[in-house]
């Protein structure tokens, strides 16, 4: 089976039941046990809150689990908030019997498998040869997937990948696209502009809307619902708000996500390539002063500087919120190897098994990775673990859950296994090419979009959560992070986390990241309290 799907199959012959998750981990499948002995019962479902209805569920918070949660933001697979309740892996099935408690998983589908395949058979025609059949594939993935008898449409953000979905989109259909982009006020965090100006070349019909801090802050209250368990990749916010503006128009939604793991887009391999390499040649102590002189700046200081200087540097320098990039590049100067830098970089709180109280972190892929994936290249080797770790528990999570809450189906092209297999069997020179990133989707974009609507620099989907700490969100926050709060909840130690509020409210640095992983399970757990009650 193609394109997403999570099912359970009962065999009342053998009287075993199959669960079973798609590919690359677009839909959640949850299970565990629950009861003791000939009370025993096998729980599944896509949702927690599910499991949750059970009258003999116990919903007691995995610490260890709360650990990674504060390092990644969210919760890795097979982990889960909860005490003996997992997540099924992506490209997993698995077996429950009748007899016994035992439960057998078994891999039918691994990114790794594909990207050493990719390596062991590459792509051998020319970078425009790749181009041009990456939209041959890229262009029936399309079309596969706008197949719909209900209205459809796509969230446009003006990025790379969002305007290569939709361009190809318009090709395939006779009438206007109609496509969705939320806008903000803030310059530094507002795409809807650049969303707006490809629209109009592309024809689409497309449909904006600017959303104030207030009706982002109403969404705060909504998200341990959405999300079941704690999850805090800000860029939750718009997302939930695109989806629920694309509902009003259509049932179906195509998105842009996962081209930045498969032709490398992220800031972090381009930067890894182009600076850590010079880097690594200066000795550590040096690097920690020079990232000591770094900190020392706060970011709304990098901010300005960096704007003013922004018409004088080449475009792979010019950085949106270059204050926070400049900040947790400075955090990274003294790792001794790529493996340490890719650990640190999709870290947030570096030593989380400190803070969470009773708390032992449990291996992941990404702190003990897998072995054959040393026949990669170190910037091929993060790739992996980006399409293994981040997208399926991060970016995929964060769209799925936000676009059911609005009853909205969004599907994925990028996640085509044709298309997945044939970027993992491109050179990493065809993808990093011309010092510029995502080099394949550039060459099929700009045969569809003038470049100087798409050449910018990278900017994410998010809100500017830092200031709106210090600002209209800071009695809210102030409140959940308190040191009474704290310590009457019994799952953090309070100093550190005091210590980052205050710093953060001061301005001296900018700890948003941090500080809103704890903002986000201290809502999740206000919401048991209130479901218990």
């Amino acid at each position: 089976a193609q394109g997403m799907f999570a099912f359970a199959l009962w065999d009342r012959k053998d009287q075993v039941l199959t669960l079973a998750r798609d590919r690359v981990g677009e839909k959640p499948l949850y299970y565990g046990w629950v009861g003791e002995g000939t009370n025993a019962t096998i729980l599944f479902g896509s949702e927690l809150k599910a499991l949750r209805r059970h009258p003999r569920f116990a919903a007691n918070v995995d610490r260890n689990s709360l650990s990674l949660f504060l390092r990644h933001s969210y919760i890795p697979a097979p982990h889960t908030v909860y005490r003996d309740i997992f997540k099924l892996a992506p490209g997993t099935y698995a077996q429950v019997s009748r007899e016994g408690r035992k439960i057998q998983t078994h891999r039918y589908w691994s990114a790794e498998d594909v990207a050493l395949q990719g390596l062991r058979q590459p792509f051998r025609g020319s970078a425009n040869e790749a181009a041009d059949q990456l939209e041959v594939l890229l262009r029936d993935a399309v079309r596969q997937q706008m197949l719909s008898d209900v209205p459809l449409g796509a969230f446009l953000s003006g990025g790379i990948d969002s305007s290569t979905i939709v361009s190809l989109m318009q090709m395939e259909s006779s009438r206007p696209i109609k496509t969705f982009t939320i806008g903000f006020s803030e310059d530094a965090f507002d795409e809807a502009v650049y969303a707006k100006a490809v629209a109009r070349h592309l024809g689409t019909e497309h449909t904006e809307l600017y959303v104030s801090p207030q009706q982002a802050m109403d969404v705060i209250p909504r998200l341990p619902k959405v999300y079941d368990e704690p999850f805090a990749d800000s860029s939750q916010i718009p997302t939930i708000l695109v989806a629920q503006l694309a509902k009003q128009h259509v049932t179906v939604a195509l998105s842009g996500d996962a081209g930045d793991e498969l032709f490398a887009g992220y800031n972090r391999y381009h930067l890894t390539r182009k600076l850590y390499s010079k880097l690594s040649y200066l000795p550590i102590g040096l690097r920690r002063q020079i990232a000591n002189a770094f900190t020392t700046v706060p970011p709304h200081l990098w901010n300005r500087a960096m704007s003013a200087l922004s018409p004088l540097l080449p475009k792979s320098l010019q950085l949106s919120n270059a204050g926070d990039k400049i900040h947790k590049g400075a955090d990274v100067l003294d790792v001794e190897n790529v493996e340490e830098l890719y650990f640190r970089l999709v870290s947030h709180w570096q030593s989380p098994s400190s803070i969470v109280i009773g708390a032992k972190e449990p291996h992941t892929l990404v702190s003990h990775r897998p072995s054959a994936l040393s026949a990669l290249s170190e910037i091929e080797q993060m790739m992996a673990l980006d399409l293994m770790t981040y997208l399926p528990d991060d970016i995929l999570v964060k769209v799925d859950r936000a676009a059911m809450t609005s009853s909205l189906e969004t599907r994925v092209p990028f996640l085509d296994p044709r298309v997945i297999a044939f970027a993992w069997s491109l050179p990493i020179e065809y993808k990093l090419r011309d010092n510029e990133t995502k080099w394949p989707l550039r060459k099929i974009l700009y045969r569809h979009v003038p470049q100087n609507l798409i050449d910018r620099p990278k900017m994410g989907f998010g809100v500017p959560i830092d200031s709106w700490l210090r600002g209209p969100m800071r009695e809210w926050a102030e409140e959940l992070l308190s040191e009474q709060r704290l310590q009457r909840d019994g799952y953090f130690e309070p100093a550190p986390i005091r210590k980052r509020w205050a710093e953060h409210l001061s301005g001296q640095r900018n700890w948003q990241y941090h500080l809103w992983d704890i903002l986000m399970f201290q809502t999740w757990l206000d919401e048991q309290g209130a479901e218990s009650c």
